[in-house]
């Protein structure tokens, strides 16, 4: 059943990158996948309803759960950001207080790769943040602040 939650993910996936305007040889590098089965995806073929149901669920679920879930399923970084950051509807912006002293254990645990280390303190792409909060929770200094964000860029009133 994994594997058909998986092909539901890369099903969702595969319909927002093509309103995007991504092309099927994209979107299957990008998923990982070959072109015709991306083709027979987006033309509803070879694929369960019932993997598409669980798949929209679970891309519902809070930042955290999706994005864990998700790796779990996929065994696979790349393929989690891309399902995440194509599917989720949220977005969220980082900030590192100065009092970050560059510890790095927020880049160690970021599964979205969002966070690096610069002059030794992070940064967080806010491209990439999913809202997950663990960096948050493994900052020593609770140096780190994640918000989500309007599509228009403002900060939500929390």
């Amino acid at each position: 059943m994994p594997k058909h939650i998986v092909s539901g993910l890369k099903y969702i996936a595969a319909v927002n990158l093509t309103k995007q305007g991504h092309s099927q040889r994209e979107i299957a590098k990008a998923l990982n996948m070959n072109r015709s089965t991306v083709s027979h995806y987006l033309n509803g073929r070879n694929l369960s309803w019932r993997s598409i149901e669980v798949a929209r669920i679970i891309t519902e679920m809070c930042p955290r759960d999706f994005l864990l879930l998700t790796h779990s399923l996929t065994q696979n970084t790349e393929m989690t950001r891309t399902i995440i950051r194509t599917c989720q509807k949220q977005r969220f912006q980082g900030k590192v207080r100065n009092s970050c002293i560059g510890c790095g254990l927020c880049v160690d645990t970021c599964l979205m790769k969002a966070i690096s280390l610069r002059d030794l303190k992070a940064h967080i792409e806010s491209e990439w943040c999913c809202g997950c909060l663990i960096c948050v929770e493994m900052c020593p200094t609770d140096s780190i602040e994640i918000k989500e964000v309007e599509l228009d860029g403002n900060n939500r009133s929390n």
